[in-house]
């Protein structure tokens, strides 16, 4: 394989990559309302990909699938008018909701996948709301989340392509070899701890280990979604990103990432940087 067919798919992903960090960051940057617009709105798209994945079908209006972005709803909800336990409640009762009218509408393939996933993908957004407006540290904790999320995937692709050798899990991934997860692992080592020592001056190997884990589980839901299209039979779940294929595709390791930092976050009582 020459190095044009190894890098083949390069310029659509980095295209697609500098537009949607440039609409994240000043989104992000912004807060308040503008942050939790774009994570309901990624949130809705994701779970409507989930959703027309595990019932085997294309995504089009007419699917039912696009009933699943309901849940979502419950994120501006939260941020406008209820804690934090009040809209997982919230979460928990609309996608009851869409089971329902799943089931009434004869719609069963895949229906646990749906409450489980769509469930997970809507309480990590909740999460990152959560983490973006947590006092004093928020927006450093969201950056943080979001470089090692990107240096983990830009790891693991240029390691992939360039060194290649043995495959990680053939059967889920036949694309991700040991050498992608290894450069991923270690950029996001080096990437975390300089965030840190650059913001905080903060303990650099503590960080470093942390970005790390975060690295290792990004690829983990990486490769979860693999192992769910391959279960479904889908190639990607939309189409939306070019280079990418759908906003899941994009965000599974940021998801992983996401709930990592929510924990942490939430266990020490400050940002998940700072050690």
């Amino acid at each position: 394989m020459t190095a044009s067919d190894r890098f083949a798919d390069l310029r659509p992903r980095v295209i697609t990559s500098v537009v949607i960090a440039t609409i994240a960051v000043a989104a992000i940057w912004l807060g308040g309302l503008w942050t939790t617009a774009l994570v309901t709105l990624a949130v809705a798209l994701m779970c409507v990909e989930f959703s027309a994945v595990t019932e085997g079908r294309r995504l089009d209006i007419y699917s039912g699938a696009t009933l699943w972005a309901l849940p979502a709803a419950a994120l501006p909800i939260t941020f406008l008018f209820l804690t934090i336990p009040q809209g997982a409640v919230l979460i928990g009762f609309l996608v009851v909701l869409t089971t329902v009218v799943d089931l009434l509408a004869g719609r069963r393939k895949g229906v646990i996948a749906r409450i489980l996933g769509v469930g997970w993908i809507t309480g990590v957004g909740l999460s990152f709301i959560w983490i973006r407006h947590f006092p004093e540290w928020g927006l450093l904790s969201t950056a943080w989340i979001a470089l090692v999320v990107a240096a983990t995937d830009i790891g693991a692709y240029f390691a992939g392509r360039l060194i290649g050798g043995p495959k990680l899990w053939p059967a889920l991934s036949p694309k991700k070899t040991w050498a992608g997860l290894g450069g991923g692992v270690a950029l996001a080592f080096l990437v975390g701890g300089l965030f840190s020592w650059a913001t905080t001056g903060t303990y650099f190997l503590q960080v470093c280990t942390v970005s790390s884990i975060a690295a290792l589980l990004a690829q983990g839901g990486d490769l979860a979604e693999s192992a769910l299209k391959r279960r479904y039979g889908a190639k990607d779940a939309g189409t939306l990103l070019p280079g990418h294929g759908g906003v899941l595709d994009r965000c599974d390791g940021l998801l992983a990432a996401t709930f990592v930092a929510a924990l942490l976050t939430n266990w020490r009582g400050q940002a998940v940087f700072i050690w």
